[in-house]
């Protein structure tokens, strides 16, 4: 077994989930439990599935569980185009969280090729 709190794609995931949460406390109020539910589930679900899958005791069994880590992570990416698209936050207001959101995808793709090769 791993321990996740050592991993940099896990604190990675930390900080992407307290920048969302930021982030989508300036949407509108009438979307409570529309979009503003919708991205901070999918936030909280990459370091949620990667501390999942480093319980697992098979090297498939984590690598399934990074890469339901990576489509809750472009789930993010989807909805904070949407965000943008309804005028609900300025671009610039998102970068920061894109540089994370991409330097947390190149990790975990990094770990999924790695474990793949092995």
């Amino acid at each position: 077994m791993r321990d996740f709190k050592k991993l940099e794609i896990w604190n990675n995931g930390i900080e992407l989930v307290k920048q969302v949460y930021k982030l989508s406390s300036s949407f509108p109020s009438e979307e409570r439990f529309g979009l503003t539910s919708q991205i901070t589930r999918a936030v909280v679900s990459i370091p949620s599935n990667i501390a999942e899958g480093c319980s697992r005791n098979s090297e498939i069994e984590f690598k399934r569980f990074l890469e339901i880590a990576i489509g809750s992570l472009f789930e993010v990416q989807t909805q904070l185009i949407i965000a943008r698209e309804l005028n609900f936050l300025e671009e610039s207001d998102s970068s920061k969280i894109e540089i994370l959101l991409e330097k947390e995808a190149r990790m975990i793709n990094s770990l999924i090729s790695k474990i793949k090769n092995n």
